[in-house]
């Protein structure tokens, strides 16, 4: 008797416990997903009263009304979401390729001076994003002067410290033992890189396309900065043109908002599966 209490006991406690624990982690993620039903119940307003801060979790009237208000209110409705395209993509490009090409030699290659290289980058990695805001103005809009241009959006984010510093620490990973077997049947540097490291590696590489598209799509102040024409604007700074001194067009901007966050869910759902992969799972047989 005196188990059969205990056991019931346990099973009690454990039973409080795992519903204690779900229902955090369903307020947990309410929190996260009420700004996006909130983006999207908000689009669905009526433009005309746009304005008026009537904030509800249910809008009176249902409408489409205002996406159709954000594509009529400017030309440049629909460059301002290719130019977030075009800089987004050529950025994620950029930095997958350069950042797999440094971490396989950070990360397989020993040459002189490694150490200390890796470390003056992890030391760049500790200096705030707004600090280098001035000197890069300085050298894009003074010395460049490629001010309100692809280049000026696109040649900051080429490559990232935090994407060299997230392949390196994956390729180290990978056992050297594949690099050998690769060196005895008679491939070089490149041969390896290719067809060996890079399709071991890509997990992280869809790891450092997804982070580094979503920053590149999200970044506001940078193109803030050095555009200066609605027609070079990305989408997040094209947003800020349905604010005016009196009023703000709430309802088509979170209209904006919402199809601008469409190719992030598409690119973050379709690439999700290699989070859960292994590095070297299948790389060694036998």
């Amino acid at each position: 008797m005196a188990l059969y209490k205990k056991y019931t006991g346990n099973q009690t406690l454990k039973y409080t416990r795992n519903t204690t624990i779900m229902i955090l982690l369903l307020l947990f993620a309410l929190a996260t997903l009420f700004p996006i039903y909130f983006m999207i119940i908000s689009s669905l307003g009526d433009p005309v009263e746009a304005g008026s801060m009537n904030y509800t979790l249910w809008p009176t009237k249902v409408s489409f009304a205002s996406y159709k208000f954000f594509f009529d209110y400017s030309e440049h409705s629909y460059r301002w979401l290719l130019n977030s395209l075009f800089v987004a993509g050529c950025v994620t490009l950029s930095n997958v390729i350069f950042a797999t090409l440094a971490g396989y030699a950070f990360s397989k290659i020993r040459f002189k001076g490694r150490s200390v290289l890796f470390a003056i980058l992890l030391c760049a990695m500790m200096i705030p994003y707004q600090v280098t805001q001035v000197p890069l103005y300085i050298l894009i809009v003074n010395i460049f002067e490629i001010q309100n241009t692809y280049k000026a959006l696109i040649m900051p984010g080429l490559v990232s410290v935090y994407s060299i510093f997230l392949t390196k620490q994956f390729m180290s990973s990978i056992p050297n033992e594949i690099i050998e077997c690769a060196k005895v049947e008679g491939c070089n540097q490149l041969q390896i890189f290719l067809k060996v490291i890079v399709p071991l590696s890509k997990t992280v590489m869809a790891v450092t396309a997804i982070l580094t598209f979503m920053d590149s799509w999200n970044t506001f102040f940078w193109p803030f900065l050095v555009t200066n024409t609605m027609d070079m604007q990305t989408i997040q700074v094209g947003l800020k043109n349905f604010r005016f001194a009196n009023t703000t067009y709430y309802a088509p901007m979170m209209a904006g908002a919402t199809i601008s966050a469409i190719p992030m869910f598409i690119l973050f759902f379709s690439l999700q599966r290699y989070f859960l992969e292994g590095v070297t799972v299948g790389a060694v047989k036998g």
